[in-house]
């Protein structure tokens, strides 16, 4: 059993932990096919045939990949699921072949040691929107007609589009008509769309309901297995139009690429009115206005026939001579008269919802609360009196990082970074790595103020490996990903955080990637495997890519508390300091420490300032075990690279 206190992650002997690990898997965001490639059409609409059982692992091939995960120090799995594949075909209609599927899967890491915890991965809103995780039905509930979203311009569709997917061109779907809309009314129908009835309740409560009654579900069926630790809330939720005070005007968005509409062009596109919006592009450092464009076709509604929209109804908008003209363009600025908090107000009372509902499912007490919130715009709040309310083991801060121009240029500036929060550029490459380990701790520090002392792990972080035209296919050379995972690791090292990274994907192969949207940023490729491609030499490490970037020595478990750690790559040089306790009743005495082969392939000397340490080997690495002299203050590990 894990749970949160003082910051840290405790295991059941009192030990402070470091999780680390990875995503598992970027594939998991569509339905399981045996080849890596987008779907037709009539496979794509076919909702109600889609199975996700094989996501993230085809289960003959799940053990050698969670071997593999083992061997490379990770203990710690950030599992996805996604709504759909639990609740496909409509309202309390579960697919009950995931569920026995997932459980396997969970049995299976749990035998490695692999520890895990529940991702109900979504990115806007759904697989017609653009993205993944909720099922077609909530937004044939709402009003909406799938096929229509992508020709309307309520959403931009891989499948729909075709091939060659625009670089980064999803998160800007968080602007378009259709994800806006459902996660206004996900989190504040009742104030927003009161009108709106779903099976005779408002559309949040029904909407949510839903969602957490599968999740729920699901915990109820892991609640067995002692290696799954906790439940996340939602990846990356967003606020929807909640708060805007001037739909006319584009006030807020994740990232800007594409058309960029406003939010009332967005509601007068999909109704048949087609809008001329800016169309963003990258000039310099940042994303500039670089045209125009128009969205929407005339008379072509993304509304079902018979069906209005709902701002329409709600009086948002409405159609004068032909036009459309906004009439309340503050709809959304207030909710009973006072300015809405998204944090506080809805995404809190929320989360309380999804943790009282998994207690309930699972037992008090036995999963912690992973919480996030809308990336770079708002921290999760939440209090011990929320814990004890919610009946679950303590909350963790599950927000997300990433070195933003890598991420969406596709290539490696080491002396430039973008920080998306305060919207400046930082140059040099000294200073963008402080940058890194700056904007970490930022987090970090939100789950101690924000969240009452709760523990952070960074979600998701990592990098496109097919940056830089993907060149290293070619040449097998990830010295450059090395280089960029290698600043990402020293900065979580630097703050001692737990992360789990972006991703293990076991469909990856290099013309479709992780198989959704262009994106390229899994640890292991398909391809490289059957090669027999390996880093290190060694079988067990085939398809691994940029291995001595990610596998690295640290601390898995301290019987103490942390209070400092570092590894020099080039070296070799790996450091640990932590204030060893006098181990007491339900505290164990022992700190581990991972070592890999791939850092030390000639062997390792270890140095102990107070205490005695052994040596355990194990498959790709060994585990150096410490006992440290109770009496001293500070207890210094030292492991360095032997020569050959």
């Amino acid at each position: 059993m894990v749970r949160g206190e003082d910051g840290w992650f405790v295991d059941e002997n009192g030990r402070r932990l470091l999780l680390r690990g990875c995503n598992l898997g970027g594939d998991c965001k569509t339905p399981y096919r045996p080849r890596n490639e987008l779907p037709t059409l009539e496979e794509f609409r076919d909702f109600r045939g889609a199975s996700f059982v094989g996501r993230p692992l085809p289960e003959s091939e799940a053990p050698e990949h969670l071997d593999r995960l083992a061997r490379w120090g990770f203990n710690v799995a950030r599992l996805l699921v996604t709504w759909e594949g639990l609740e496909p075909g409509g309202p309390g209609r579960y697919d009950d072949a995931y569920y026995d599927y997932i459980e396997r899967i969970v049995a299976l890491a749990a035998e490695r040691g692999v520890r895990l915890f529940v991702d109900p991965h979504q990115d806007v809103w759904s697989r017609w929107t653009g993205g993944d995780g909720a099922p077609a039905w909530t937004l044939d509930m709402v009003g909406f007609d799938i096929t229509r979203l992508h020709r309307s311009s309520a959403a931009f569709v891989h499948e729909e589009a075709g091939d060659p997917y625009p670089s980064m061109r999803w998160p800007a779907n968080y602007s378009r008509l259709a994800c806006q809309t459902m996660f206004t009314l996900f989190f504040a129908g009742d104030d927003f769309a009161p009108g709106l009835r779903l099976d005779g309740a408002d559309s949040r409560s029904f909407l949510q309901g839903s969602y957490i009654a599968a999740i729920a579900r699901l915990a109820g069926r892991l609640a067995r297995y002692d290696a799954v630790i906790g439940v996340d809330t939602l990846n990356e939720p967003n606020d929807g139009y909640i708060g805007l005070s001037d739909l006319s005007t584009l006030q807020r968005s994740v990232s800007k690429s594409g058309p960029m509409p406003s939010p009332f062009a967005a509601m007068a596109a999909g109704s048949g009115y087609p809008t001329d919006v800016d169309v963003y592009g990258v000039r310099g450092l940042g994303q500039k206005v670089v045209g125009r464009a128009t969205l929407g076709e005339h008379g072509l509604s993304a509304w079902k026939d018979g069906a209005e929209c709902v701002w329409r109804r709600e009086g948002v908008w409405d159609v004068s001579c032909g036009k459309p003209v906004l009439r309340k363009p503050d709809h959304f600025a207030k909710a009973g008269g006072a300015e809405p908090h998204f944090a506080k107000d809805y995404l809190r009372p929320f989360a309380r919802r999804v943790g009282e509902a998994v207690s309930k499912a699972a037992g008090a007490g036995r999963f912690m609360l992973f919480i996030e919130s809308v990336p770079t715009v708002a921290s999760p709040h939440w209090s011990s009196e929320d814990t004890a309310a919610s009946g679950v083991a303590g909350a963790a801060n599950a927000g997300h990082w990433y070195d933003s121009v890598t991420l969406f240029l596709k290539r490696r500036l080491p002396f430039v970074a973008y920080d998306q929060e305060k919207s400046r550029a930082i140059l040099g490459t000294r200073a963008v790595r402080r940058y890194f380990s700056e904007h970490l701790g930022r987090i970090k520090r939100r789950g101690l103020v924000d969240m009452d002392g709760a523990p952070t792990l960074i979600g998701e972080f990592g990098l496109p490996f097919d940056m830089d035209g993907a060149k290293a296919y070619g040449t097998g050379d990830y010295r450059a990903h090395v280089k960029a995972l290698t600043s990402y690791y020293d900065a979580i090292d630097e703050n001692l955080l737990s992360a789990t990274i972006w991703n293990y994907t076991a469909s990856n192969i290099h013309a479709r990637g992780d198989g959704w949207n262009g994106e390229d940023l899994s640890i292991w490729c398909r391809d490289d495997y059957d090669a027999g491609r390996s880093e290190t030499g060694d079988p067990a490490d085939a398809g691994g890519r940029a291995l001595a970037g990610f596998v690295r020595p640290y601390a898995r478990a301290a019987a103490g508390r942390p209070v400092a750690m570092s590894f020099d790559r080039r070296s070799g040089r790996f450091e640990f300091e932590f204030e060893p306790w006098k181990s007491g009743p339900g505290q164990a005495a022992i700190t581990e420490l991972y070592v890999p082969e791939v850092q030390y392939p000639h062997g390792f000397s270890v140095r102990i300032s107070y205490g005695a340490h052994t040596i355990e080997d194990r498959p790709g690495h060994a585990l150096v075990l410490i006992e440290a002299d109770p009496g001293a203050r500070l207890c210094r590990a030292v492991v360095e690279r032997v020569r050959a």
